[in-house]
């Protein structure tokens, strides 16, 4: 049942991060107010450190395979919002990058197909994971971090807490 309400609050969300690029902004506000009052129903809270990230603080570039093979870069987004999404197969989350952790390849490749994950997917293999950890502040899974769209570190989040959907919506009310 949880696993349903945060699908339709994660979905609510994504809906209002793309209102929020249109140039419609009666409706995004409209669709905002929805997505945050989904997340708040549907998302119990969960305590979890959140950091918000100095000025200047660059976000830690990494390089990782995709579903295909090919690697990634962080960097390789810059000029548009990223939000990083480390999760794993036994963590159904939907972002715009999905980092799988502590999976084989052969899991992260189910899951992705099983739950429809229709972003860009990256996988960690398991010698990486603790730089990783190190750079983000990865004390659990879900973690979330918010990228600029010039490369900066703006929040990490861990644990599944819905003031990271009032920090979305405050970041594209802007």
């Amino acid at each position: 049942m949880k696993k349903i309400f945060m699908t339709i609050a994660l979905l609510a969300v994504t809906i209002s991060m793309m209102a929020a690029c249109t140039n419609k902004p009666k409706a995004a506000e409209a669709t905002k107010a929805v997505a945050v009052e989904t997340a708040e129903a549907a998302v119990e809270a969960v305590e979890a450190p959140v950091a918000e990230a100095d000025d200047d603080e660059m976000a830690f570039n990494f390089e990782l395979p995709d579903l295909q093979g090919n690697p990634r870069k962080l960097s390789s987004l810059r000029g548009k919002y990223v939000i990083i999404d480390f999760w794993g197969s036994w963590c159904v989350y939907l972002e715009i990058l999905g980092v799988d952790c502590q999976d084989s390849e052969r899991k992260w490749r189910a899951a992705v197909e099983q739950y429809e994950l229709p972003w860009l997917q990256v996988r960690c293999p398991d010698n990486q994971l603790q730089e990783l950890a190190e750079m983000y502040g990865i004390e659990g899974f879900p973690t979330k971090a918010v990228v600029s769209p010039e490369g900066k570190l703006l929040k990490v989040v861990v644990g599944e807490d819905p003031d990271f959907y009032t920090y979305l919506d405050e970041l594209f009310a802007e």
